[in-house]
């Protein structure tokens, strides 16, 4: 299977071995990011540093400043990596490396940009505010981020690209010093807390039959049992999630806001994937491809957005999929691979997306083994999570479990 792995320009910059020992275990591909959200990075080989922080969303490139004349939202700089084009470089250092570079773009989730227009984020039910999660019904918010991925993902090295965060945001992933875990909220209650009431998706629930405010306080209502700890467990799987949303709402309501929701994010889905097509021909790479890192619930939110796998594969190249590894992991691999399976076209790639990293519970021992389980229920590439954050020793099990592989 080809396997890629995911990597900072800063992993890279800096760091005159970095692309070879990338190359030398056994991938033949990088997703870099072009444009990534605020962290916190540990870099444990780095001969010049050992934690990176970069304190807000940036992108890792030179903007295009006529590209963004006049806008009111736009990407910001960054100033922790040295040069002005750490992408670029770093792309530079990998290609010569042998490997293909595929750029890695983070769309809905910015904390700058929330903190500096509050008023284009998501809005919960009880009207507080997620300055980390900029509202994509909000056509300033779509416009600034169908730019960004056609600015983003088309840098010059990059043959392809992976959208992250292409969909609707909420309540998870992450903010900092993050303290919510005290109502155990989990998919349900999460879904709740990250429906949006801003004034834009209040008409859309309304011109899809809800009303808005009776919608509210059916939210506000259900949620009053995740604050007394009396919630139900979670379902098991992704229809009993929606079976329980039914339950909560009422039918109608839940259905209402389903069609709202799963209509503005195939819709925003679409625009950025027609959008990164038509900046790679502009550059002469008519077969660039595009992926999206996803879940097959279209009800999901944040990093792996919701999908409904047959429209997605109808206009992306294909989908990056979260796939946890070690014991207890097939049932996540089969519920999020087998759904795509069905609807993929003849050049469609699914990539299975494990965990690498020990420290992070990632389970390197046993990623052969959970490699041939996902190729079996239809993934054909893999992504490993992640070479710039790994050990020594997570790099050494998992250049051994490549080799293991066909």
């Amino acid at each position: 299977m080809r396997a890629s792995t995911f990597l900072y320009p800063w992993d890279v910059v800096g760091d005159p071995d970095a692309a070879r020992r990338v190359a030398d275990l056994g991938v033949a591909q990088v997703t870099l990011a072009a444009s990534y959200h605020s962290t916190r990075a540990l870099t444990p080989r780095h001969p010049r540093h050992r934690i990176v922080t970069a304190r807000h969303a940036a992108v890792y490139y030179p903007v295009d400043e006529a590209r963004w004349a006049g806008s009111p939202l736009r990407p910001h700089a960054q100033t922790w990596v040295p040069g002005d084009d750490p992408f670029g470089e770093a792309a530079q250092a990998l290609t010569d490396a042998g490997l293909e570079v595929h750029s890695w773009v983070i769309l809905a989730h910015n904390s700058r940009l929330g903190r500096e227009h509050p008023d284009i984020t998501v809005e919960n039910a009880y009207g507080d505010r997620y300055p980390w999660a900029p509202c994509i019904a909000r056509p300033q918010v779509r416009a600034y981020a169908v730019r960004l991925a056609a600015e983003a993902a088309t840098r010059p090295g990059a043959r392809g690209t992976e959208l992250e965060s292409c969909g609707w945001y909420g309540l998870e992933h992450l903010h900092a010093h993050d303290k919510i875990a005290g109502a155990r909220l989990g998919a349900v209650g999460g879904w709740l807390m990250s429906l949006c009431f801003c004034a834009v998706c209040r008409a859309g629930y309304a011109e899809h039959g809800a009303d808005p405010e009776r919608l509210r306080r059916a939210v506000t209502a259900a949620l009053e049992a995740y604050w007394a700890g009396r919630a139900e467990r979670d379902p098991a799987d992704r229809a009993g999630e929606r079976a329980a949303f039914d339950r909560l709402l009422g039918p109608e309501l839940a259905a209402a806001v389903s069609a709202y929701r799963d209509a503005t994010a195939d819709a925003f889905q679409r625009e950025a994937v027609a959008a990164v097509r038509g900046a790679a021909r502009l550059s002469g790479r008519p077969g660039f491809r595009v992926m999206l890192h996803a879940d097959p619930g279209p009800h999901r939110f944040g990093a792996n957005v919701g999908v409904d796998p047959a429209r997605v594969l109808a206009h992306a190249d294909g989908v990056v999929l979260p796939c946890p590894g070690g014991p207890g992991g097939e049932g996540g691999r089969a519920g999020v691979l087998t759904p795509f399976a069905p609807h993929r076209r003849e050049n469609t790639v699914l990539a299975a997306n494990f965990p690498v990293v020990a420290g992070m519970g990632g389970s390197p021992g046993t990623l052969a083994a959970d490699a041939v389980h996902a190729a079996e229920l239809g993934a054909d590439e893999l992504r490993l999570y992640h070479a710039g954050l790994a050990t020594a020793e997570d790099l050494t099990t998992v250049a051994a479990a490549l080799a293991k592989l066909p």
